[in-house]
């Protein structure tokens, strides 16, 4: 695979986009020091985000990061009903990156109508304009991007802002590191005719493959979704994946009827150093089990010394991963059809 191959599948620039992350990174951390917070914070109890596909995943991945750190309880709403417990103890977190995404809309008003403090993370359109109408405080993100190659964006003025509003510790260190930590992954990721390429490797595995993808729960849900998402919507490939311990209470059991079609699949283990100790024990016996079905197992570890780098070491590469299966699959990564041809169609009277 050569680079000149890459541009002439992607003429829209995605691979610019995913090299571009370190720096998109940067921006987003600037905008989040930086955006306005008139937020009261006293009887603060649960915070409540909405968003969908590339401007929910960000919401995913602070709850898994902050997990153990966050005082209050945190949800990503992906619905357009919001949870009965909603009302003036919530803090609301609007997440929509082209401002027009009508789940996050229609839950957003339902929400400030029940008394929800809100916060609005966009880069304009309806949400904006709904934000300024309940008086709320706006975090305006540049627009123009495919939802998924803002992820910045959706995340780091997230986390920003929850810092701000000390719900979390600083983090200064770890976001230094991690822009440093995938300036470097990235120049070599961005090269596709070196031998050593990792996200080339994995890209092959999964070449006209169905994949599976598993991990743990606690650190690496979120980066498992992210995988899944980009695979479907820059590769137009299906990868399907579950959380360890709970696929050993049931899926494990799963792979044995259809031993042709299983063997074809290829898994991927995404690995932690701080997977919870029997989640590392179970992964090496789920190993062992799925062995005797498929030999075409792969683990990936992440790298860094922060949480915060590790996870992101692993976000940067699925997004390498589901570019480079693009072009092996032929298929321009920039575009989502269906997704456009579905929102057409919902748009009709």
């Amino acid at each position: 695979m050569t680079l000149d191959q890459c541009r002439a599948i992607d003429p829209g620039g995605m691979y610019d986009l995913i090299r571009a992350f370190p720096d998109q990174i940067r921006e987003a951390v600037r905008i989040g020091r930086q955006a306005p917070l008139r937020l009261p914070r006293r009887g603060l109890s649960n915070i409540l985000l909405c968003g969908m596909g590339g401007s929910a995943i960000g919401g995913d991945l602070l709850r898994s990061l902050c997990a153990d750190e966050l005082g209050v309880p945190m949800l990503v709403n992906r619905s357009y009903r919001i949870p009965a417990w909603v009302g003036r103890g919530t803090l609301l977190i609007a997440s929509s990156y082209s401002g027009n995404t009508e789940e996050t809309l229609e839950a957003a008003r339902l929400a400030t109508a029940r008394g929800a403090r809100m916060l609005a993370i966009t880069s304009g359109g309806r949400l904006a304009q709904l934000a300024a109408r309940r008086r709320a405080p706006v975090v305006a993100i540049p627009g123009g991007l495919p939802p998924r190659a803002a992820l910045a964006y959706s995340f780091f003025p997230l986390l920003l802002s929850l810092i701000r509003l000390e719900l979390l510790r600083p983090r200064d260190a770890q976001i230094r590191e991690t822009i440093t930590l995938l300036q470097t992954l990235g120049e070599r990721y961005a090269a596709p005719e070196q031998t050593e390429n990792t996200a080339v490797a994995l890209a092959r595995l999964l070449e006209q493959r169905i994949g599976i993808i598993y991990s743990g729960t606690e650190l690496m849900d979120a980066v498992n979704t992210r995988w899944r998402g980009q695979m479907a919507e820059n590769a137009k490939t299906l990868v399907f994946g579950n959380l360890l311990p709970e696929m050993n209470h049931n899926e494990i059991v799963g792979w044995k009827a259809l031993s042709e079609p299983m063997r074809a699949m290829q898994v991927l283990l995404l690995r932690d150093r701080e997977d919870h100790r029997r989640v590392a024990r179970r992964i090496e016996v789920t190993r062992e089990l799925l062995s005797s079905h498929t030999d075409r197992i792969r683990e990936v570890r992440s790298q860094g010394r922060s949480r915060l780098a590790r996870v992101f070491s692993l976000v940067h590469l699925g997004d390498w991963v589901s570019y480079y299966l693009a072009v092996l699959h032929g298929e321009d990564p920039m575009p989502v059809r269906a997704i456009d041809h579905l929102k057409a169609e919902l748009e009709r009277p």
